[in-house]
């Protein structure tokens, strides 16, 4: 910012492309000079994919950085602050470090613990369920939901999905950039993964389904879902994960407690006993069911969209 007016922004759209500060720096251009730099993370510190964000800082000739919370990459941590402050500019950390976690919640994650954020999404009825016993499911929600559910899939690094629906819907489980107020080129592709554990896709059928006609899908076949979650972040750099698959798959996250954030599309409509259960989770008492904190909702006229926390 300079003198109280935004003078460049950015964003990093995905691992080995630039950070938000190169995009920043570029668009505000000569009125970086003595500008202050407002960014959610430490601005990195040695050369990766991409060249340090300290160094375009101080190269730009700004006169403040303002941080809202300290790396925990182990290359960064701290090393970002040292830097700045060593070439003279004015450092202050820790504001609105809350919203800025929010925003960092799979970066953060999996600097942490190697683990991704991991979103589960389900589309349901009021009575919990999410298609007809044939397989029908087309459609429960409304578009208004099936647009969210696109912002949901552009904020992924990944999108896990199971054999079973495959084969049941053949989806593209791409993100429609038509549908957000963002540039095609500003959303990059989230990587699909199959879970095959039976093999079904992989090696057979491969012309009748979309996503086996992606060269970059991944297929899964151990049970293993925690592995799989490691290799997405150390292989493939995939902090955001998004689960979108049926009941058995959304039950196995849930109860192997691998789901950081449920989020729930309830139309206002009844399928019946006989349709399809949300989540294949069998507990054999109360004490084992599984609880959860609505951090959120909203209405998508018609439906209900629920945010929610384990807890």
């Amino acid at each position: 910012m300079q003198a109280e007016a935004i003078v460049g922004q950015g964003f990093h759209p995905k691992a080995g492309q630039p950070h938000a500060e190169v995009f920043a720096l570029k668009e505000a251009g000569a009125r970086a000079l003595d500008a202050t730099a407002y960014v959610t993370l430490e601005p990195c510190s040695h050369t990766g994919r991409t060249p340090p964000c300290a160094l375009g800082l101080i190269n730009a000739g700004v006169k403040r950085v303002v941080i809202a919370g300290l790396d925990p990459n182990p290359q960064v941590a701290g090393r970002g602050v040292k830097l700045l402050e060593q070439a003279g500019i004015e450092v202050t950390v820790g504001i609105l470090t809350e919203q800025a976690e929010a925003l960092n919640r799979g970066f953060l994650k999996a600097m942490r613990t190697q683990m991704p954020y991991v979103r589960l999404k389900i589309a349901t009825s009021l009575d919990g369920r999410t298609s007809m016993a044939s397989g029908e499911s087309k459609w429960i929600t409304s578009a208004a939901a099936r647009e969210d559910v696109q912002k949901l899939r552009a904020q992924s690094g990944a999108i896990i999905t199971g054999s079973e629906t495959v084969i049941a819907d053949n989806p593209q489980l791409n993100v429609r950039s038509n549908q957000l107020a963002v540039p095609p080129k500003q959303v990059p592709a989230p990587k699909v993964v199959v879970l095959d554990r039976r093999q079904r896709l992989e090696y057979s059928l491969q012309s009748d389904y979309q996503l086996c006609r992606r060269p970059d899908t991944i297929y899964w076949r151990e049970d293993n879902l925690t592995e799989l979650l490691k290799k997405l972040v150390s292989d493939h750099q995939c902090y955001d994960v998004l689960v979108e698959a049926g009941a058995s798959v959304a039950g196995g996250f849930l109860s192997q407690q691998l789901v950081d954030e449920l989020i729930v599309y309830q139309a206002p409509c009844l399928l019946g006993a006989q349709a399809r259960p949300m989540v294949d989770f069998n507990p054999l008492s109360l004490a084992q069911q599984l609880r959860f904190n609505i951090y959120g909702h909203e209405t998508l006229s018609p439906d209900l969209k629920l945010t929610l926390f384990p807890l």
